[in-house]
């Protein structure tokens, strides 16, 4: 089993910046690709960005390019997303995942392994 835990949440106002790290412990071994989700209340879990095994690939929703980057370090098993230039709209929870694969996963049924979750709520 994998476990992994998000932190770095908080409040912040429009305009701020935060950094989420995600610190995968248990089965490392494996080689998988990692995405950041979101949900806020009453809709859909979204995701938000992506990368893949080796750090060299990258997807991001529409929302949130020029904005938001993701990366990794494999030595530490820690993926981080890096928010900048944060809009009311951007709170929500922000979920840390793992894929079945190595190559770059967009789709949520891709993830079989979630944290629990940070808060990152965004003030005008």
């Amino acid at each position: 089993q994998v476990q992994l835990v998000e932190s770095g949440g908080g409040l912040v106002q429009a305009g701020g910046s935060l950094r989420l790290s995600c610190v995968a412990s248990g089965r490392t071994s494996s080689v998988n690709a990692m995405g950041w989700f979101r949900q806020a209340p009453a809709k859909e879990r979204e995701v938000v960005a992506s990368i893949n095994w080796l750090g060299t690939d990258t997807h991001y929703a529409d929302s949130v390019k020029g904005r938001f980057t993701i990366s990794r370090d494999r030595a530490k098993n820690t993926v981080y997303l890096q928010l900048n230039s944060l809009k009311p709209e951007d709170t929500a929870v922000y979920y840390c995942a793992q894929a079945r694969s190595a190559r770059l996963a967009t789709q949520r049924s891709e993830y079989p392994y979630w944290g629990r979750g940070t808060q990152v709520t965004v003030s005008s």
